[in-house]
């Protein structure tokens, strides 16, 4: 299906900037719980649909935000490509724009890179109801390649999102998914000396006194780096991978807070009271606890790190926290300029990524 409802999307925000009112973007509402509340008359950006241009010689493909992940990766496949970044769905109606604006990332995100890093360019809607072009749909078109990527996980508070042009890859020859036994010490070590080694690895995650170790490439390199490494072939690799990145593993079957820990890839055990699983060979750690948000904060800073408040709990709580770690002074400073410029009566979702924004 594909529909152009760009004329439409811009006379609503433009009659929002006339008339004062808040915007709440929405799209596939697959990814609604993220952020902090936020009010607004809703935006519909889910008919806005259609894969627009797909040169599968030229590894990049155009869709309007709308449309869902379930088709892009469809027609990716069809030519043996593929998403790099992996990003997880949450439910079958995610949308490319959604993913973007929330810069998702899966297994692989440490070893081939973000959502953010795969963005050539895009089209947008500012808060003024001005349709926007930044960056381009090859590599070499760099004018306004970085505008396009302040998109990703901003979480649609500086702009509507039109139309994305992002770089794909070829999907790998071979996948091989490897369990070994380890302490979470050892484990940690593992992964970081791993990292540093031609190895082609695409994802290393830890739970329960297991180590899963992807590997993804050609048919020689992964036999080569398999033997290596060691361990046990997981014949069902491709469902745990898909089952972690889609939150579908029993750890995550929680009425308890999640929290996502960002870390330095160095980072040791933490001394926090929970359940922890590691994934990105430790720099992204999830944990289920009903810790004090500020004494996880607190941790997870002494360490350089930040803790995102990733799903509340399903009981009710007479305060809750913010989602996101407060930022410094001086980033609030640039988010205000950023917003400044691009929202500047803050119509789209307020407070969605820091209250008061």
């Amino acid at each position: 299906m594909s529909e152009d409802l760009s004329q439409a999307l811009q006379a609503q925000v433009q009659a929002a900037y006339a008339q004062g009112r808040t915007l709440d973007i929405q799209a596939g509402k697959s990814k609604t719980w993220y952020g902090n509340p936020t009010e607004g008359e809703i935006l519909a950006v889910a008919g806005h649909s259609g894969i627009l241009n797909y040169e599968p010689s030229e590894l990049v493909i155009t869709a309007r935000a709308g449309t869902r992940l379930t088709e892009l990766e469809a027609t990716l496949a069809a030519h043996g490509q593929c998403l790099a970044f992996e990003p997880p769905h949450f439910a079958e109606t995610a949308t490319l724009g959604g993913t973007i604006a929330s810069n998702f990332s899966g297994p692989a995100r440490p070893y081939l890179g973000a959502a953010r890093d795969f963005v050539l360019g895009c089209k947008l809607i500012n808060g003024q109801g001005e349709i926007l072009q930044f960056g381009g749909q090859v590599m070499k078109n760099v004018a306004g390649y970085d505008v396009s990527r302040l998109m990703a996980g901003a979480l649609g508070t500086l702009g509507v999102l039109l139309e994305l042009s992002l770089r794909v890859i070829p999907k790998p020859e071979t996948e091989l998914t490897l369990v070994n036994t380890l302490s979470t010490t050892d484990m940690l070590q593992q992964a970081n000396h791993s990292a540093r080694l031609p190895l082609p690895l695409s994802g290393f995650a830890y739970l329960d006194g297991q180590a899963y170790i992807r590997l993804s490439g050609t048919e020689g390199a992964v036999k080569q780096a398999s033997a290596f490494i060691g361990g046990t072939a997981l014949a069902a690799g491709t469902n745990f991978w898909l089952s972690l990145r889609e939150q579908q593993l029993a750890f995550f079957q929680t009425t308890e807070p999640l929290w996502r820990l960002s870390l330095p890839a160095d980072t040791g055990v933490l001394e926090l009271a929970g359940s922890t699983l590691y994934d990105w060979g430790g720099a992204q750690r999830w944990l289920v606890s009903n810790l004090d948000a500020l004494q996880i904060r607190n941790t997870v800073a002494e360490y350089g790190g930040h803790a995102t408040l990733f799903r509340r709990s399903s009981e009710p709580t007479p305060v809750s926290p913010s989602v996101f770690q407060s930022l410094t002074p001086e980033l609030m400073h640039y988010h205000r300029q950023l917003k400044q410029a691009f929202d500047p009566k803050g119509l789209f979702n307020p407070n969605r990524l820091y209250l008061g924004l």
